[in-house]
């Protein structure tokens, strides 16, 4: 079990954790494949009544070009979803990366991240109108400002909204 949480934690290779456990690469690499299913976290079968969930969507770099596409700054990188539970801050579900070039909206139903998030409400930014998720108020054509209960509603998601983006860091980083 030490082997694979080391694998898991650090960045290093198998070539480089096997001869920390004096084991061939072959043999922690079959030791990882024994015993990583066993130690991960099981999916809850289903979310509590009081739970919120927070998706938001991410670009991660990357050089594998068969899944990425120039984006931002003319780097090659795929759009990667991520839903969180807003009160443990746990990682509910990942998408599969999509191409860099994906909108938020049209890449949380690809990655297949919706599907996690239908039995609870979810919280997103204003890039996933249309797919029934809570987003912030708006002001409407003529409109000049946000009503304060509004303002006040806005204010209340922005602040749980900043926790997903915590975990992009943490899991980024």
């Amino acid at each position: 079990m030490l082997l694979v949480a080391t694998y898991w934690r650090t960045n290093l290779t198998l070539r480089q954790v096997a001869p920390l456990f004096g084991v061939s690469k072959a043999a922690a690499d079959r030791i990882l494949d024994h015993l990583a299913p066993l130690l991960a976290l099981s999916p809850a079968r289903r979310p509590r009544k009081d739970t919120v969930y927070i998706v938001d969507g991410t670009l991660v770099p990357t050089r594998d070009r068969s899944i990425a596409a120039s984006s931002k700054h003319y780097r090659y990188s795929t759009n990667l979803q991520v839903v969180i539970d807003a009160n443990s801050r746990m990682v509910v579900a990942v998408g599969l990366p999509l191409p860099g070039s994906r909108n938020d909206c049209r890449a949380f139903t690809e990655s297949g991240v919706d599907r996690a998030c239908r039995r609870a409400p979810t919280l997103a930014d204003g890039g996933y109108q249309g797919t029934g998720l809570l987003i912030l108020h708006r002001k409407r054509r003529g409109q000049t400002h946000l009503s304060p209960h509004h303002e006040a509603e806005n204010a209340v998601h922005r602040r749980a909204r900043a926790r997903v983006k915590h975990a992009l860091s943490r899991l980024k980083n």
